[in-house]
């Protein structure tokens, strides 16, 4: 279930109250995590094996995500005001980026989500253009349009909802010596392939919000999609070695989870909106590790 608008604000409050009471990054990033937690049983399962502080980075840039997408998706507004929420957002974000401190921009009212959000910015090197080509994507939903072909899809909506997502991921798993460019060849297959399962497994929700996100010259997209998903998955399973080594479990295991998620829809179809079930997203896991899982969802993890 997701959270109302109403809830946001109300747990957005009680968390920027506990940041300005004591350490202002630890309370930013419990909010994301439990956002995370809240939203994505898949992403926050695989993403627990990160190291620590990189974790800490990933919940961040989630709720960073999350919270436009819900505007455009979830919230009961007309388009009008989902189109002026979302610019004061961006607006929000662009006041974000003035401050060099997480506590200055919380003090002069800056949302938490993107003080935090800025402040990984800083630290990681994460280029602004990338955020405003995700809100610029999020805009795109406002007003729906047909794609005309899978290349149509990807350069005009999938790169600001997806691919650059990836890249911010990239920025903080970090990569090997001289494969960053690779490691980012990889982030961008691995964001449209995720985004295209996305697409197949949500046909009949994307539907009943007026939008088609299948191109108009498949003849039968759902197969063909996928099918397009399992390359690109393939592809960044292939260069997983250009990340850094502590990242590489967690991402693999991304690419593995989703990887039969999509194999799920294809043989599936729009039947039924497909799942996989968590004994299979543990399984990708190694066992030694998954001591961690309940204290991420006891809210016991170290920031």
């Amino acid at each position: 279930m997701t959270w109302t608008d109403a809830e946001w604000q109300t747990r957005e409050a009680e968390a920027r109250a506990k940041a300005l009471r004591g350490d202002a990054r630890r309370a930013a990033v419990r909010f994301g995590r439990d956002v995370l937690r809240h939203y994505s049983t898949s992403f926050f399962v695989v993403t627990r094996f990160l190291p620590p502080l990189k974790r800490a980075e990933v919940d961040l840039v989630y709720a960073a995500v999350r919270y436009p997408d819900e505007i455009v998706d979830s919230f009961p507004l007309s388009a009008s005001r989902r189109a002026a929420k979302l610019e004061h957002w961006r607006s929000e974000f662009e006041r974000a980026l003035e401050y060099h401190d997480m506590r200055e921009a919380l003090l002069d009212g800056v949302p938490l989500i993107l003080a935090g959000f800025t402040q990984v910015m800083r630290d990681t090197g994460i280029p602004a253009a990338h955020y405003h080509a995700f809100l610029d994507a999020m805009q795109a939903d406002i007003a729906p349009r047909a794609y005309a072909s899978l290349d149509d899809l990807i350069d005009n909506y999938i790169y600001g909802s997806a691919v650059v997502v990836g890249y911010f991921l990239c920025h903080i798993y970090g990569a090997t010596p001289g494969n960053f460019d690779r490691a980012l060849q990889a982030a961008r297959a691995l964001g449209v392939a995720l985004q295209l399962t996305n697409f197949i497994r949500d046909v009949r929700e994307d539907d009943g919000r007026g939008r088609r996100y299948l191109p108009l010259d498949m003849h039968n997209p759902v197969p063909q999609l996928a099918a397009r998903a399992r390359e690109d998955y393939a592809f960044a399973a292939a260069n997983l070695d250009a990340f850094a080594p502590d990242c590489r479990m967690a991402i693999d295991a991304c690419i593995r989870v989703y990887g039969e998620l999509n194999e799920r829809v294809a043989a599936a179809g729009v039947s039924a909106r497909q799942s996989v079930p968590m004994s299979r997203k543990f399984s990708v896991l190694p066992a030694s590790k998954y001591w961690r899982l309940p204290l991420a969802y006891m809210g016991l993890e170290t920031a």
